[in-house]
Parts: C-alpha cells; structure tokens; sequence
C-alpha cells in the first residue's frame, strides 16, 4: 500500500492555518494523530479568493480520497476580509471553545472540499481598539489542553499578543508591535550599521539583553535615547567585542530594550503568574529569560501543538 493510499484510507480530517505569507496544513486520523504535514510560501498576501482553492489542492490534493467530503478547518488569514472569505471577527470576552460558532464556509468547486475558516477576535471596549487573526486559534489550544484555564498568555512574534483568560473565556487581550519594531530598527534605522544577528548564545550577548530589560523596564521614557545609544556605543565604546560579534551584542541589546518596553508596557498585569508562552521555541525562549530577569515565571506552549489542538476543538464542534 502506498503512503498517500494510506493517508486517504486514515484521513479523518485537515488543519490548516493560513498566515500572510504562506501555509501550513496537517492530515489528521479520527484520533488526532498526524498522518503528514506539507507548507507553500502562498499567504494571503499573494493570493485573489480564486486562488486559495487551488493553492489548497496543491498543498493537500495527494491526501484526499476518490470519493466523500473532507472536512478542512483553517485558521489565520484565509478568513480575513482580502482572503478567501471574509469569516468577520467575534467580539470579546468569547469562550475559546466555541470559535466553530463564527465559522464560515467559501465556495469550493472540489466535491471533496468542506472547508470552514474560522473568526479572528475583536476588542472595542472602552476605545481599546485591537483584533487578533490565528492566535485565538492557539489560545484555544491552551484551552484545549487544559480545560477552564485562567491566566495570562503571551504570543511572542511580529505583533505580540497578551491575553487575559478566564476559565476558559478571551476576556481581553493587548497587541504590541515589538516583533515589526526591532526589524525597522535593525534594517532601516541608523541602528542597522551597528546590529547584526544575535542568538543569545554567549554569556556577553544574554547579559546585554538582560541588562536592556531592566533598564527600559525602570526607565521606560527613556527608550528612544537608550536607542541611540546603541550607535554611540558602537563609535565610541571600546570594551565591546570586535567584528560581527560587535554586531550581534548590540542586537542583543536592542532585542532587550524592545522587549523590555513591551512588558514594562503590560504593567501590574505580569503579576499574574506563571505565564504562558505560546510559539516557537526559541522566541518563547527569549521572552521567558526577560521575564525571569524581571521577577516572573513563565512556561512555554508549543505553537504547532496550540494551533492543530485548538484546530481541533473546533472541529470537534463544527461536526462532520
């Protein structure tokens, strides 16, 4: 038996989760297991409404059986209103478990096709304007993982997302743009004469990164003149390493400031611990350490495993 005739025979159900720049979907058995996986570089960026259909086929045509409909559950950007379908936001607070209730279907020419995108979340509330596009779909997978959860989570990347949760419900979540900022920073501000690429793998370049958090977290007014002082460092300060590993320190210390703002930004609420870090490894890494220099602990979910278990709960209230 071949594989892909062994996906369709076991195929119960595909995740997908659609972002501004490409996709990732899952083939998945009736018990959750996962049969393949397969990614394009096609996001909603680069794609009309005609064209998600047959980016779809390409990505998960090979694991459909000859005949039925397949049920396909996709979160992020697809459901946006210049994807494939506008799936419109459900406002807060929202039990997590039921964002299969804002689901809607586009149309598709396969037979085998039954697609349901799901709702982003939106805030209004007392003029604190935000909305959130796939990380609901990881929060409900926090959710999922642990039913009735109350707590704080952080969705580390290019917007950040902290989110409020009680048992269970999206009561109100803050979006910075700590990710976006620190890439203007290090490639198109003057600053991008003095960074390089840091990874935090030297005691030198964490130390540096710590040492930022705590100072814009005492000192958040400051921020814009702890910045230039990275490239009056780089000029003037001679205790610094030499070559790239110049480069990389001071990138470690602007990772910090930015960071650094960001939780300074989130106040008293980091009170609430532990805090739960949803996203890749080494980003969640990097948070975690900021937040263990500031006095907080912090545990790390699997974005990959948030986003199919999340998937996966709203499959299981759509039905079959």
């Amino acid at each position: 038996m071949s594989r892909a005739h062994d996906i369709a025979r076991r195929l119960a159900w595909i995740a997908v989760d659609w972002g501004s720049s490409n996709l990732r979907a899952w083939a998945l058995d009736a018990d959750g297991e996962v049969l393949a996986s397969a990614s394009r570089d096609k996001g909603m960026l680069s794609l009309t409404p005609a064209d998600y259909e047959p980016t779809l086929l390409e990505a998960v045509g090979d694991w459909l059986p000859a005949s039925g409909r397949m049920p396909v559950r996709v979160c992020g950007m697809a459901g946006a209103r210049q994807g494939w379908r506008e799936a419109a936001y459900l406002p807060v607070p929202t039990r997590l478990d039921g964002l299969g209730n804002g689901a809607v279907s586009p149309a598709v020419q396969d037979p085998r096709l039954r697609v349901a995108l799901l709702p982003g979340l939106c805030q209004t509330a007392d003029g604190a304007f935000d909305v959130m596009r796939g990380e609901e779909t990881q929060l409900a997978g926090l959710v999922a993982d642990q039913p009735g959860f109350s707590g704080l989570a952080c969705l580390p990347g290019t917007h950040a997302k902290w989110a409020r949760l009680e048992n269970g419900t999206l009561e109100r979540f803050t979006t910075f743009l700590s990710g976006e900022l620190y890439r203007l920073l290090a490639s198109q501000s003057v600053l991008r004469h003095s960074t390089g690429d840091d990874d935090l793998t030297t005691p030198g370049d964490r130390d540096a990164f710590l040492s930022a958090v705590r100072e814009v977290n005492d000192a958040p007014r400051a921020f814009s003149a702890r910045l230039f002082g990275l490239r009056a460092a780089d000029l003037l300060d001679d205790r610094l390493p030499d070559g790239e590993a110049r480069g990389a320190r001071l990138a470690a210390r602007l990772s910090g400031l930015v960071i650094g703002l960001e939780l300074a930004g989130m106040g008293e609420a980091l009170a609430s611990t532990p805090i739960t870090l949803i996203g890749n490894q080494t980003l969640c890494a990097r948070y975690a350490l900021a937040l263990e220099a500031l006095g907080h602990e912090a545990h790390r979910l699997d974005g990959e495993a948030a986003v199919l278990a999340g998937l996966g709960l709203a499959n299981a209230a759509l039905g079959t």
